[in-house]
């Protein structure tokens, strides 16, 4: 299959926005949950809509009476937490448009977010960011920004107040503004490479696509009696679509700000459903094998885990053998119980996006009784294009287009995509929309097929392909994804573009170690950086090289490779804020490294 079309199964009426669908759970005798958060006490405690809705209405009214017009732009820059949303919620109903900013930026990035945007105000979580909005404000010039405010202290109190003198009427002529076409925000892209590009996110990319999307099974996980907790960026397009989504469908959304804190808070709130990148289901699989190898008791876990794939496998091709049966039911209670347990006991599924997840870990998660919902899309697309449901699942693949939506494949094997998801272009860059635009078609640089069902599978990203000195292509992703997937293992990038042959570089993963070290028996107090010279570590790397190279021909495999001592991380410059490694950074950081590596490699 080279296409698929898919009508939608909702259609909006035109005059609507993202307001509407916070003021229809208001208005629902339930009043259901939309959010939870820790009190003093650390108890949980659940913000109803009418609550959500009046907070939001009195910021709404703070904001334009300090000069915040309709279609004006707004920063946030903030960790994941609750006045998050509400901010976001209260920008909208003043008929603004909110510019998400990470709180890890630099004060150059942060100029570039607000200057491009023209940004008139902007919330900072602490006096911190604050400070560094100020910092970008003054440096660059940006004399549009007239206010700043705080998330934390008083500030959000001095924006209420502030809209004492704003009527009731006057506020919902402002919310009645926006419709499905008018901006509801500008996310810049984290941004592998160059400055990043302002998505124009309407209204009706979220409503619509949020409609479509619960019209299928998905509604069935994301409901009005379900509990998720997030912990993934805001400023990130997978979390933002979410957070819409769950208001879209009355569940009850807590947050958690601190990555430390994830599992406790999972364990009190006790979710029904999480929201994750794949690195993150890649370090709970990991983590879990450690501390089993750890504590002796790595082979049954590994038994555990190839019974969970087994199992998981032979649902999806509709039989499960009474053998088989025998030996899940004794791992679940084993094992699988207490995974499920670490994450609160009650979580049954799992939304996945932001880059491939891997067949493998896929069933291994569904084999426990997590079932993990893959999708695919990017900023471009509000988030996804596909995604796999509860009823329409093929582990493996990120699922067919979510209704409204349509997917192509060009003839270099490019995804192209239109529908509802589709952002109506770059802030301010004609040239780059038209560039990425081909008959109507978003071009998405990634690389896939469709199987005759219409699922599809992402097989690499475009600009990422290593074209070899002899002329092979070599998609890094494919091997990559299975070096990775060892605890041993952080980050893995694959080299060798216009190079005799491919070759890569490692990280080791420093939580995961020590107790590998202790198995070994090499001394506890081995650094990462003594570890990288080890021998009995350089032979771990080159078996997982070796098993990843039977997945490939003999002219893409890897043929050398070096251990780094430094990992990749956000801090250092290597990864985007949603774990993405940033090739090119890499590459120009570490290009002492590879030019040994072919070097010493040559005849």
């Amino acid at each position: 299959m080279r296409e698929i079309i898919v009508p939608p199964l909702v259609n909006v009426p035109p005059e609507s926005n993202i307001t509407d669908l916070v003021l229809r759970q208001a208005a629902k005798a339930s009043n259901p949950a939309l959010f939870s958060r820790l009190d003093a006490a650390g108890q949980w405690q659940d913000i109803r809509a009418t609550d959500f809705v009046a907070d939001a209405s009195l910021l709404a009214k703070g904001l334009m009476a300090s000069g915040v017009a309709a279609g004006d732009r707004v920063g946030i820059m903030s960790r994941t937490r609750y006045e998050w949303a509400l901010i976001d919620f209260a920008i909208w109903f003043a008929g603004g448009v909110s510019v998400p900013i990470y709180e890890t930026s630099s004060p150059s990035q942060v100029a570039w977010n607000l200057g491009d945007s023209g940004a008139v105000a902007a919330f900072g979580e602490y006096a911190h960011h604050e400070n560094i909005i100020r910092q970008a404000a003054t440096s660059e010039g940006l004399t549009a920004l007239q206010n700043v405010w705080q998330l934390d202290g008083s500030g959000l109190d001095e924006v209420r107040a502030a809209g004492a003198g704003v009527s009731d009427d006057d506020l919902e002529a402002r919310r009645r503004q926006a419709s499905l076409t008018d901006i509801a925000t500008i996310i810049y892209t984290s941004g592998t490479t160059g400055r990043p590009k302002g998505c124009e996110l309407t209204h009706g990319n979220f409503v619509e696509l949020s409609e479509n999307a619960l019209a299928t099974s998905l509604g069935q996980v994301v409901s009005e009696h379900a509990r998720t907790i997030m912990f993934l960026p805001l400023a990130h397009v997978f979390a933002r679509f979410i957070s819409v989504l769950a208001v879209a469908a009355g569940v009850t959304v807590a947050h958690t700000p601190d990555i430390k804190n994830l599992l406790p808070d999972l364990q009190s709130y006790r979710p029904t459903f999480i929201l994750a990148v794949p690195r993150v289901f890649e370090k709970v699989y990991n983590s879990a094998l450690t501390k089993a190898e750890d504590g002796g008791k790595g082979a049954i876990f590994h038994r555990a885990a190839d019974t969970a794939i087994a199992y998981s496998r032979a649902r999806q091709a509709g039989k499960v053998g009474l053998g088989l049966q025998l030996k899940h039911a004794v791992f679940d209670k084993l094992v699988y119980g207490k995974l499920r347990a670490a994450m609160g006991g009650e979580v049954a599924h799992a939304v996945s996006g932001g880059g491939p997840l891997g067949e493998r870990l896929g069933h291994f998660f569904q084999g426990i009784g997590m079932q993990i919902l893959e999708g695919y899309g990017l900023t471009e697309t509000t988030a996804p294009i596909t995604v796999n449901t509860p009823q329409s699942i093929k582990i493996g693949t990120v699922g067919a287009p979510i209704p409204g939506n349509a997917v192509r494949i060009a003839d270099d094997g490019e995804i192209l995509t239109k529908g509802v998801c589709v952002m109506r272009g770059y802030y301010k860059r004609d040239d780059l929309s038209a560039d990425t635009f081909a008959d109507g078609w978003l071009r998405t640089g990634d690389i896939g097929q469709l199987d005759d069902e219409g699922f599809l599978t992402i097989t690499g990203r475009k600009k990422e392909i290593i074209v070899t000195a002899s002329g092979k292509n070599v998609v890094p992703a494919l091997l990559e994804d299975q070096i990775r997937a060892d605890a041993l293992v952080s980050q893995v990038l694959v080299v060798g573009d216009n190079r005799p042959f491919i070759g890569a570089l490692v990280t080791l993963d420093e939580e995961a170690l020590p107790g590998w070290l202790s198995r070994h028996g090499l001394p506890a107090g081995t650094t990462v950086a003594q570890a990288v010279d080890n021998a009995q570590v350089k032979a771990t790397v080159q078996e997982l090289i070796n098993r990843a190279n039977q997945s490939v021909s003999q002219a893409e495999a890897i043929k050398s490779f070096r251990i780094v001592p430094a990992d990749f991380t956000e801090a250092s410059g290597h990864l985007t804020p949603s774990m993405k490694v940033k090739r090119g950074q890499v590459l120009k950081d570490f290009e002492t490294v590879i030019e040994e590596m072919y070097g010493a490699a040559r005849p």
